[in-house]
């Protein structure tokens, strides 16, 4: 290995926005922001709200930049000075708001505003936020206090009706799957598109826990991401494997019902995020019996075909009843000793279910 390599860079950091048009899934906000500074509406105490890994850090740290920018001769090195970050986590004492309160009132060297970003702001004790609070109350006209958290209800409603409270959402699985496909076409690597589905699933919204799956899912992999090896590495059941299972519950063929959930837990897979996973499945073969709910379906383009066709045999009584026998074995699983038999039982009750409906409608 050359010693001039450059160093690795988690895609997090890489690829982090630099500009409000970077920003992913948050649109309403940075353009509300990027119109408030054009307009000169900024208020003086905004709050960032939602769940981690949305964004709202990045969204502070460019909104910091950008106050700053129409003053003619700064280098983006001067507009550092006036950028302040502070970690609520580790600050949390009134002698740290305190420390905080004596600097606010100091104008900046360059520019015309001081950025404060007050992150996990929640975390501020109460005597803290006291001491907060008259500088909030009352903030000198060269400051802007940019405070976020995961945790709203956390903060005292003083603090919070000081601010002008934007409330960042969690990624759409379009969005995330969107920016990974961006991301893997600049790192020159071929992903299938329902492996990035998969990904974007298991992140749960969250931007930052996307990348950093992605980032562990590539290291696996040489040129080509797929779909298979997701599901592996995530130890999530992959999509196949429950087109197949939902194949023999339609077909009646308990045996092979039996012998395909062996597999699936001889691979160490767990039984409750089995059942999570096959819900899911039916929520989608449901989702697509109607035409007004077809644009629920969150799968990938080359998967919702199947969904359509396997969907085609099954009547929408014999989903709902289905979708009801799954959610009152997810609800017994814990409490059940046998967890093994539970499974096998709650299988062979959907394949005989959709058999005597079968028959009803005969």
């Amino acid at each position: 290995m050359s010693d001039t390599q450059d160093p690795y860079i988690v895609s997090a950091l890489k690829y982090r926005p630099q500009k409000f048009s970077d920003v992913v899934g948050q649109q309403a906000i940075t353009d509300t922001l990027e119109k408030a500074i054009d307009q000169n509406k900024l208020a003086q105490a905004l709050l960032f709200c939602g769940p981690r890994g949305v964004g709202k850090t990045t969204c502070a740290r460019i909104l910091a930049k950008k106050i700053n920018e129409g003053d003619q001769g700064n280098t983006e090195q001067d507009f550092a000075f006036n950028i302040f970050e502070l970690d609520a986590a580790s600050n949390n004492t009134v002698e740290d708001i305190r420390s905080l309160n004596d600097q606010v009132r100091i104008p900046p060297q360059v520019g015309t505003h001081k950025v404060y970003i007050i992150d996990e702001v929640h975390m501020l004790s109460l005597a803290a936020f006291n001491a907060f609070l008259k500088t909030l109350e009352e903030p000198p006209a060269h400051v802007i206090f940019i405070l976020a958290t995961t945790e709203k209800h956390k903060i005292i409603p003083t603090i919070l009706s000081r601010c002008q409270i934007y409330d960042f959402k969690r990624m759409s699985v379009a969005d995330t799957k969107k920016h990974l496909s961006s991301i893997a076409q600049d790192k020159n690597i071929t992903v299938e598109e329902e492996a990035l589905h998969l990904i974007a699933q298991k992140a749960d919204g969250a931007m930052r826990d996307a990348l950093s799956l992605f980032d562990r899912m590539i290291a696996h992999s040489d040129s080509i991401l797929t779909a298979k090896l997701v599901a592996e590495n995530l130890n999530i059941v992959d999509t196949d494997t429950y087109f197949g299972l939902v194949d023999l519950i339609i077909g009646q063929q308990i045996p092979e019902l039996l012998v395909q959930l062996d597999q699936v837990l001889s691979s160490g897979f767990d039984g409750s995020q089995f059942l999570e996973g096959l819900a899911g499945h039916f929520r989608e073969l449901l989702v697509c019996k109607d035409p007004q709910t077809l644009s629920l379906l969150s799968a990938s383009e080359q998967t919702k075909e199947r969904f359509q066709n396997q969907s085609g045999t099954l009547a929408v009584s014999q989903l709902l009843q289905i979708l009801d026998i799954i959610q009152e074995a997810e609800t017994r699983y814990k409490s059940i000793r046998n967890k093994r038999l539970h499974l096998e039982l709650c299988l062979m009750q959907l394949a005989s279910t959709n058999g005597d409906e079968k028959k009803k409608s005969g």
